[in-house]
């Protein structure tokens, strides 16, 4: 987490990234995250009570600069704050993580050693990697629900809100190059538009060694209080114009509407303080049957095989540098959400939480009951969650060991992404043009793939977590090819695992390109009759065609009653405020600081 103060008439105001607001403020804390364009009519009057000295326009405004202009998306999913007027970005080491490993080498280990640019000149480039910047949101529900009756068909409504985004989205955008998205709060009772400006050229400029970095791993990263030097550095460039524009040496370093100054006098208790970034989505509303399964069903399972890779990728990394080069950010990648659902669940059962929403749902239905339009409307609800998650919840631990052990095999992957080659090659009316393009699609993603590739390491995750997948689960629950593992191997993954990556292309960098240097349509089935590809074609396979269908019928009806849900809670309890689903969307909470 970065920490920054900001001087704002003679009182001192914290923003403070990326971690969820109790684990920072404890009770002291305002429960609810709040959109900014909500803070006005809202929360600037409470906020101010608690020692706030500047104003919720001094957050957002859409006519001058303020805070919101100095808060980014980084990436995909954190946050990040520009803090110099030459588009200087500070975020965590853990979301420049990628980026620091791609420069990495034996020769340059900036992963090992930290890396800091002199001048702009030695700043690294980043392709891939991009910053979005906030300009402006709007609430468009009644735009979006346009046309949307209360009896509509689930599948009808989802296609009239959709078109009705498309066509909200395109007008938002009009003669601009920014970008428009409608996000749903509230499961679909709301709809909010977002305008964006997406810059792409975004280059390191520093980042501390790991044992700085990344000290305490994973564990330190999602617990409080903090001991790690969690930050690395970036510079976002533009045009000349002070545009986005992909990367060019004639690019010059962004000049931002607005930027954080960091001071350095400390934290205080009962210092005003408010969180101010990108969250992603809260899960606060599900009913307890959500939380009892991924708690109890599917978090437990999803830890145990990222456990098993963990450990797996750890042999291999302190046995060879360059095996922790290659696996550093594909570890830190699967030890993240591994620590997170370890303190999910952890933290779910110190808190009585399951027991806790059975007496929410409780009341709600006594509530319900009491009122013939309202027992109409929510009487039956709670009972139908019941029903819904008994039936996911098999198909989602089935759908999980074929995310988490399936796809985790990175050969699995790999492989799969030749479908499209395989489905040009028997497709009669392929150009040989078209073949070619996606011939050299295919090499430049394969060099990137084996830069960062140890077939050894490849072949025990493989061994391992597909023999957990096969044990763990009813064969009705798992893909064919597992048939075929029986008849053939005697249930033995580890032949299975020789046997693959001794025969298959996949597998070394020198049989995979001189296949695609010597590639003709007809030799198609090479791809279809390779052992790797064969395995991801039949996990593929199954997950799309027999557990997608399942899981998406009961995921419509379970949607529709959550926003039913949503609305009956928000009537029932209307004197307490509820934050937002929607993913990767500005939001502020606040609070005091707790004397830790």
């Amino acid at each position: 987490m970065l920490t920054f103060q900001i001087q704002t008439k003679m009182k001192r105001i914290f923003i403070l990234m990326l971690l969820a607001i109790f684990t920072i403020f404890g009770a002291s804390a305002k429960e609810g995250i709040w959109l900014p364009i909500l803070l006005q009519q809202m929360n600037e009057s409470d906020m101010k009570s608690m020692g706030m000295r500047i104003s919720a326009e001094e957050i957002y405004s859409i006519n001058h600069s303020s805070l919101k202009d100095a808060i980014l998306l980084f990436g995909g999913g954190c946050t990040g704050e520009i803090v110099s007027d030459k588009g200087l970005v500070l975020t965590n080491h853990h979301c420049g993580y990628g980026a620091i490993q791609k420069h990495s080498s034996l020769e340059h280990n900036y992963l090992t050693d930290g890396f800091w640019a002199n001048n702009l000149n030695e700043e690294l480039p980043n392709p891939g990697l991009s910053v979005t910047l906030l300009i402006s949101m709007a609430d468009v529900t009644t735009r979006a629900l346009q046309g949307i009756t209360t009896n509509m068909r689930e599948s009808v409504r989802d296609s009239i809100i959709k078109m009705n985004i498309q066509s909200i989205e395109k007008k938002a955008i009009e003669g601009t190059h920014y970008k428009a998205k409608v996000k749903p709060f509230y499961y679909g009772n709301e709809f909010y538009l977002f305008i964006s400006e997406v810059f792409t050229d975004i280059r390191l400029v520093g980042a501390p060694p790991s044992n700085i970095g990344k000290f305490g791993g994973d564990t330190d990263n999602w617990m409080w209080p903090r001991h790690t030097g969690d930050f690395s550095v970036f510079r976002i460039y533009a045009n000349k114009n002070n545009d986005p524009a992909e990367y060019s040496k004639d690019n010059v370093p962004y000049s931002p509407k607005s930027h954080l100054k960091i001071s350095l006098k400390g934290v205080q208790k009962d210092d005003f303080t408010f969180v101010f970034g990108y969250p992603g989505t809260t899960q606060e509303y599900l009913p307890s049957f959500a939380v009892k399964m991924i708690t109890e069903d599917e978090n437990p399972k999803s830890v145990l095989l990222r456990q098993t890779r963990l450990q797996i990728m750890e042999e291999a990394m302190n046995a060879d540098p360059l095996v922790r080069i290659q696996y550093s950010a594909k570890h830190a990648s699967v030890a993240n959400y591994w620590k997170k659902m370890i303190g999910e669940s952890r933290g779910i059962k110190k808190l009585d939480a399951i027991r806790k929403k059975q007496q929410i749902e409780a009341n709600f239905t006594a509530w319900a009951n009491l009122d013939a339009t309202r027992k109409q409307k929510y009487g039956g609800l709670i009972a139908a969650f019941q029903l819904d998650y008994a039936k996911i919840s098999p198909l989602n631990v089935a759908a999980n060991y074929a995310f988490e052990a399936g796809l985790g095999v990175e050969i699995v992957r790999f492989a799969y992404s030749f479908n499209g080659l395989l489905m040009q090659s028997k497709a009669k009316d392929t150009k040989v043009e078209d073949i070619q393009n996606t011939l050299e699609q295919l090499k430049k993603s394969a060099a990137v793939f084996f830069k960062n590739y140890n077939a050894d390491v490849d072949r025990k995750v493989f061994a391992a977590l597909l023999g957990l997948y096969h044990k763990a689960l009813d064969p009705s629950l798992q893909p064919a090819i597992f048939d075929m593992v029986n008849q053939k191997y005697k249930g033995n993954f580890e032949t299975y695992a020789d046997d693959v990556f001794g025969k298959s292309i996949f597998t070394s960098t020198h049989k995979l390109m001189a296949f695609l240097d010597g590639y003709k349509a007809s030799k198609y089935k090479s791809i279809e009759k390779d052992p790797a590809f064969q395995l991801a074609s039949s996990i593929y396979y199954f997950y799309r065609e027999q557990l997608q269908p399942q899981v998406t019928a009961i995921e419509i009806h379970i949607d529709s009653l959550q926003r039913i849900y949503m609305r009956g809670l928000m009537e029932f309890q209307r004197e307490k405020q509820f934050y937002p689903d929607a993913n990767s969307t500005l939001r502020v909470a606040y609070g005091k600081v707790d004397d830790y």
